[in-house]
């Protein structure tokens, strides 16, 4: 594959950073210029055949400049308010980006792709009903699937993107524990019906969050769900990338090492937009105190991975929350506002060996 940038303009200001393990590097802050291609990740790393994986999600019709990859994941919340002209915006974006293969899922945005629950209760959203079967078309039709789309609503698929490569595996699902009844929410009581039907696959997509990963609002919430949280620390899902979204402060990612193939010790990781270190004249002494704690909690699952993840022999997820709509306390920095898909919020690149 010719590696490269799918029209990213360069940004001197934009640091480094990247997080690597024995079978998996994230770029997590790069320019036109720095992102290596994925021949020079895989000279840097042993050689071998290396997939590289473009990671966003929670894009709500904005569209920006993607770099280039072999697969694109998009992790939901494709639109504002879920209306066709919205889903035509994104998708006639994402039909042109040059990804082999482009694997998307709703979110709890995108409403009239929940069908049965947007024909009930459409009035409280629109003024007039949007068509669910348009809208669907758009993320699953014919000009979709020609353009390398696979949509999963509760489903699996598999993929190669050449036919001497190997065959990956993805599971995708639109659902999130409830948040203010939008689309495709469930109550968290209810978790374990909708988390139990989630296959163990190579990738899996799930709108929302695990808890306590990479789920924490700016309101000092964990939104994650603790169905899914478990699941994952019992190994009864046990994904190589996990990507979601939902909690736009909350982008970053964590590469995880299983230290078993069954239950091993809950994880708690957050990225540093929750945990600055450099407080501000409004945070008060208990915000100062929820800071630190999680800053503590984070950095000792760091530490751990960090000293697990050259071991060939392990298991290990990289997590992801791709979203690119900048929110939170990371949005300014330096007099300069984030854009979408800019600094701090870029789609994170997954280079995972085959």
């Amino acid at each position: 594959m010719q590696s490269g940038l799918h029209n990213l303009s360069s940004d001197e200001d934009s640091e480094i950073l990247d997080m690597n393990s024995a079978d998996a590097i994230v770029h997590l802050e790069y320019t036109a210029a720095t992102l290596p291609s994925l021949e020079d990740v895989a000279k840097a790393n042993g050689g071998g055949q290396w997939t590289r994986f473009v990671c966003i999600s929670d894009t709500h019709t904005r569209t920006y400049e993607v770099p280039d990859g072999d697969v694109l994941l998009h992790g939901g919340d494709l639109t504002k308010h879920g209306k066709e002209s919205e889903m035509k915006t994104t998708m006639e974006w994402l039909y042109g980006m040059p990804h082999k293969v482009k694997v998307v899922i709703a979110g709890n945005h995108d409403l009239a792709l929940h069908r049965d629950w947007y024909e009930e209760g459409w009035e409280r959203w629109h003024s007039k009903e949007e068509d669910s079967a348009a809208v669907h078309e758009l993320v699953s039709g014919k000009k979709a699937q020609v353009s390398g789309i696979i949509y999963l609503e509760n489903e699996r698929a598999t993929f190669q993107i050449a036919p001497d490569r190997r065959q990956w595996s993805v599971y995708g699902s639109p659902w999130s524990p409830e948040f203010f009844h939008w689309a495709f929410n469930y109550k968290r009581k209810e978790a374990e019906q909708i988390v139990s039907q989630y296959e163990k696959t190579d990738i899996l997509m799930t709108h929302g969050p695990p808890h306590n990963i990479l789920d924490l609002t700016t309101s000092s919430e964990n939104a994650g769900c603790e169905t899914l949280a478990a699941y994952l620390t019992l190994g009864r899902l046990r994904p190589r990338l996990h990507i979601f979204g939902h909690i736009h402060e909350a982008h970053g990612a964590h590469i995880h090492p299983w230290e078993s193939d069954g239950r091993c010790e809950p994880l708690q990781v957050q990225n540093d937009i929750n945990y600055p270190h450099h407080l501000t004249e409004s945070d008060s002494e208990g915000e100062a105190k929820r800071i630190d704690k999680v800053r503590t909690v984070t950095e000792k699952c760091q530490a751990r991975a960090l000293e697990k993840n050259g071991d060939p022999e392990l298991q290990r997820t990289v997590f992801v929350n791709a979203a690119t709509y900048p929110q939170g306390r990371n949005v300014w920095k330096d007099g300069k506002r984030a854009g979408h898909g800019g600094a701090r919020f870029r789609p994170v690149v997954v280079d995972l060996r085959d």
